[in-house]
């Protein structure tokens, strides 16, 4: 018998829990590259894209000798090249060709893509069926920039001149604890072609992509909490937000800066579930 969050023929609502301490878990180019921040509330946030990125990077690591499992936007190839490859192999048929890439390409397949680009315009558009909010953090973040020394220059030139050090900075958070959702719409992943499997591949991925993706930038960051709430069947028996909401946080000792996921309090609302739908705890850190 399948798992209820492996299911690929049932809807699935997901809360994503993980923190940051002293690193930078999405810089903002536009900025100077400083954590990014809801201007307003003081919030920090982590793209939806970045998460992707993530899952992307992982499931290429995990699956990466499986023909099933390529990944389309990766760096160092062309989409264009991708694109026009698909349509050799379905010359004149922009549906078979975008069969073709779902086959072949796990990202197309669970995130869909614009596949529009290139000659002959393309294979057209995947609408995807698992889609992610940006992640934001509970409380307010204080990003803070450090300046750093190197004790060797860039350019022989300024070694000539006598210089020894060269000044750098450096931004990071902290901490903060972010919440992002996930969803799972199992009628489009019919369309696409998803598996028990990919859902598998799917779940195994942002449980231990922080652990893969480590970058001095990025300081400590760790899965916190994943939840997944599987519904009876595709479409559907109650509005995610009514299950998302049931996974509350709030800091203990709203006098004292949180410094760890245990400074919070996790309550989940597990009474009086609609009917069919069931809670899995993939990852839970709270006692």
């Amino acid at each position: 018998m399948t798992a209820a969050h492996l299911d690929a023929t049932r809807r699935h609502d997901a809360v994503l829990l993980f923190d940051v301490s002293d690193g930078n878990p999405n810089g903002d180019p536009d900025a100077g590259n400083q954590p990014r921040t809801d201007d307003e509330s003081g919030q920090g946030l982590v793209t939806d894209v970045a998460i992707k990125r993530k899952i992307r990077d992982t499931v290429s690591l995990l699956r990466g000798d499986d023909p099933r499992y390529g990944i389309f936007v990766e760096a160092g190839f062309a989409l264009n090249t991708r694109i026009e490859a698909a349509l050799k192999a379905n010359p004149g048929k922009a549906d078979d060709a975008q069969r073709w890439m779902c086959e072949h390409y796990f990202d197309i397949r669970m995130f869909g893509g614009v596949l529009s680009t290139g000659k002959g315009g393309g294979a057209g558009q995947v609408r995807g069926p698992l889609q992610l909010t940006f992640a934001r953090s509970i409380d307010p973040i204080l990003p803070t920039d450090h300046t750093i020394t190197r004790v060797t220059q860039t350019r022989q030139e300024d070694i000539d001149k006598g210089e020894r050090t060269e000044i750098g900075s450096k931004w990071s958070v902290p901490y903060g604890l972010y919440r992002a959702h996930v969803f799972y719409s199992a009628p489009r992943a019919a369309k696409t072609g998803v598996t028990s499997d990919d859902l598998a591949a799917l779940w195994q991925a942002i449980t231990v992509m922080f652990d893969h993706d480590r970058a001095a930038t990025r300081g400590e960051m760790k899965l916190c909490g994943l939840y997944v709430f599987s519904h009876p069947d595709a479409f559907g028996v109650a509005p995610s937000a009514a299950l998302t909401q049931r996974i509350t946080l709030k800091r203990k000792d709203e006098d004292k800066a949180a410094r760890a996921h245990t400074d919070y309090n996790r309550t989940i609302d597990e009474s009086g579930l609609p009917d069919g739908v069931e809670l899995t705890k993939l990852v839970d850190l709270w006692p």
